[in-house]
Parts: C-alpha cells; sequence; structure tokens
C-alpha cells in the first residue's frame, strides 16, 4: 500500500485513543526537498486543562494555542530553550488535548538518532517554524503506510512530569515494547 495521510477524523477522536493508533504509523518530513521519516514507537497524552502536566493547565497562552485549534495539526515548542518537540492536536474544538510524540523508529533521512522528543525533532529537521502545520497537508505529516501495528502496546508513566501531582502518575506514555527506538523502556 503506497503510505496515506491520515484523515481529520483520526485525530478528532479522544487524545488516549490517538495516542496508541499513532503507534506505528509514520512521521513525515519533507525538510528543503529531504524526505526525513520514522515510524512512530513511542508517544504520551496530554489530556487538556484539566490535566496538570499538560501546557493548558494554565489556560490558552501565545506558546500553546496551537493546542486550542484544529485537530490534526501540529504543536512544536521549544523546551529548556534547546530542544524542540513535536505534538499532534487531538480531539478539536478547542480541547487543549494533544499528543507528544516521543520516538521514531528511524526509516529515512534522519540526521541523528530519534529516541526522545528533542532528539526526534532534531533528526526530522522540525523547528517552531512548524508550529501549528496542518498534518494532512504540509511538509510534516503523518501517514499510513498499511503496516500492521505492535502486536502489544505497552502503557507507562509519562517521563519529566513529577511536578503534576496525581497526574504524574498515570499511564498516559504508550510505546511498541519490542523496538528498541524507544525513550526509556
Amino acid at each position: 500500500m503506497a503510505p496515506v495521510p491520515l484523515p481529520r477524523s483520526f485525530f478528532e477522536r479522544g487524545t488516549v485513543a490517538v495516542a496508541r493508533d499513532l503507534l506505528g504509523r509514520i512521521l513525515v518530513h519533507d525538510d528543503g526537498g529531504v524526505r526525513r521519516a520514522g515510524r512512530i514507537v513511542e508517544t504520551e497524552a496530554y489530556l487538556g486543562p484539566r490535566d496538570r502536566a499538560c501546557h493548558t493547565a494554565r489556560g490558552r497562552t501565545p506558546r500553546n494555542a496551537a493546542m486550542f485549534g484544529d485537530a490534526g495539526r501540529a504543536y512544536v515548542y521549544l523546551v529548556y530553550g534547546l530542544h524542540h518537540c513535536c505534538n499532534v492536536v487531538t480531539e478539536g474544538g478547542g480541547a487543549g488535548t494533544a499528543v507528544l510524540l516521543r520516538a521514531l523508529e528511524p526509516l529515512e533521512g534522519c540526521r541523528s538518532r530519534t529516541s526522545g522528543p528533542g532528539l526526534l525533532c532534531r533528526a526530522l529537521g522540525i523547528t517552531l517554524a512548524r508550529n501549528g502545520a496542518d498534518l494532512l497537508a504540509s511538509p510534516l505529516r503523518i501517514e499510513d503506510d498499511g503496516a500492521p501495528p505492535p502486536r502489544r502496546v505497552r502503557a507507562a508513566r509519562r517521563i519529566g512530569v513529577d511536578y503534576a501531582g496525581p497526574w504524574a502518575r498515570r499511564r498516559l506514555r504508550f510505546l511498541d515494547p519490542a523496538s528498541p527506538f524507544v525513550s526509556r523502556p
């Protein structure tokens, strides 16, 4: 099957379902004429303003405005002033929810390691210029190549959100336990 972009309806579903179902899909970035791509092997779900680990927990800001937009858009931000992180906006309708893309199995044109959200963005050349990009019709997109999803999916705690109280203990990180490319087994 030739790869096809995922439809908007895929992203308009519940955030946890999208986070799980992104595993095995292909993240593609056409970076200045170079195709860079990897199979998604790890994600984290962020459930909107009620989720204390979510960027929208304190309301809408210029930084997180993309999270309140249409499902199927990218929310790219800079963490620690050094590393870009790429999220997929889910649900839509101003929900303020998204899925962080944590790790990829490199497939094509990756410039470096892809095990971790900052490394993933560096490897694919994803920067703040892609914040708000439509993942259905832009140089940054998510495709389905017809490959079967992982045989097993493991749910674990999200990484780096200890400040979020009980939300830090929620098992909202999803990974392919058979992949050597996850950021932390």
